[in-house]
């Protein structure tokens, strides 16, 4: 029996791989062993609950005004130890956090092949997102499977240099919206209905601190005020570069409600409840086209490129006059509207965990389903 140890840090790792864990542990032919290094806390502990999983290992790293310096030292420790005590045959890693790659760096010194799921997504600029765009270049360097969620996402390994044991699998994100779409229907949680066009908006990157989240907060101002029957909900990062500047300019604005990130489950209802997005997340720009919603970005560049060149997303930057008139068109123009929101989801059928774990038994010689590459 091979041990998998699969590894978490965030709110976003924990969505993307709790649709493979619990496929995972229900294959006897592995023991599944996961481990959180709880880089975000609380965020971390909101998903973990959704979908009835509970770390076998649990770092619990997070302090108050944490650096990128005290995550990876304090993560490298514990991998070490963790890893020698386990010896796992393979470690599963997620994405782009600094738990991602200290823990595939840690394997690498280790010597335990590492599975990359989400690889080979760029931007192309090694500040932007930071540091995950980094992060996730070293990780794939350092893995022996990779995952590639699109066939773009592989091209761009097979321009590196990486070729071997590459596979398209869709995104993993698409498994879990598609799973709490499904537990929605069965237990709906109810939205105030206000008769007004909700914008969901989320700011949280260390490329949005300073000045593009003064930008971006003046441009929601902006947009309340130029329509009346527009509400903005906005789920606030706990991070103080974001919640401070966020609540010194938009804390009394009528018609904007900032809140605490609510569950997982509430979030997607809010999301489904919406009119259109305003983000600076990735997992966002894949999931809110399973819900039919446009997703306007707000970042210099994206390394989620499939959303654009498919039309449910567009890119807008930080520019608070760019942003408003980006919403404007949104608001005014039903056809551009319904051209954004009638597409098929770029980013993943619903099928990548199934597709990950048959390769993984590929991988161990062990038998396995054939399942075509994922092709949207």
């Amino acid at each position: 029996m091979q041990k998998i140890a699969i590894v978490i840090g965030t709110r976003p790792d924990a969505i993307k791989l709790a649709p493979l864990v619990n496929v995972m542990k229900k294959d006897r032919s592995f023991k599944t062993i996961l481990i959180a290094t709880a880089q975000h806390r609380w965020l971390l502990d909101q998903v973990l609950s959704v979908f009835s999983l509970s770390p076998d290992h649990d770092f619990n790293i997070m302090i108050d005004g944490q650096d990128l310096f005290h995550i990876s030292t304090q993560a490298l420790t514990q991998f070490k130890t963790a890893y020698k005590n386990l010896s796992p045959d393979m470690v599963i890693v997620q994405g782009d956090t600094t738990t991602t790659f200290i823990a595939a760096l840690s394997a690498f010194y280790e010597g335990i092949p590492v599975a990359h799921v989400e690889a080979g997504l760029r931007s192309f600029d090694k500040c932007n997102p930071y540091p995950e765009e980094i992060n996730r270049i070293l990780t794939d360097n350092l893995s022996t499977l990779l995952f590639a969620p699109t066939k773009k996402a592989r091209e761009n390994l097979l321009r590196e240099g990486i070729t071997e044991n590459i596979y398209v699998t869709g995104n993993t994100a698409i498994d879990a919206i598609e799973r709490a779409i499904g537990q929605l229907k069965e237990n709906p949680v109810t939205v105030q209905d206000k008769g007004s066009k909700l914008i969901l908006v989320t700011c949280h990157r260390r490329e949005s601190f300073g000045e593009p989240i003064r930008e971006i907060c003046y441009a929601l101002k902006d947009i309340v005020e130029n329509f009346q029957d527009v509400e903005i909900v906005y789920p606030l990062h706990p991070n103080p570069n974001i919640r401070l500047p966020v609540n010194d300019i938009l804390k009394s604005v009528e018609r904007i409600s900032i809140i605490d990130p609510p569950p997982y489950l509430e979030f997607i209802n809010l999301m489904s409840s919406s009119y259109l997005v305003l983000t600076d997340s990735g997992g966002l720009q894949e999931e809110a086209p399973s819900l039919n919603k446009p997703v306007l970005v707000m970042r210099k560049v994206t390394e989620r490129t499939e959303g654009i060149e498919a039309g449910t997303a567009t890119l807008v930057g930080t520019n608070r006059e760019k942003i408003v008139e980006s919403v404007s068109r949104l608001l005014k123009n039903k056809a551009l509207y319904n051209s954004m929101s009638g597409k098929k989801n770029p980013y993943g059928d619903g099928k990548a965990s199934q597709r990950i774990h048959a390769y993984i038994r590929k991988y161990f010689n062990l038998p396995c389903e054939e399942i075509p590459e994922f092709s949207p």
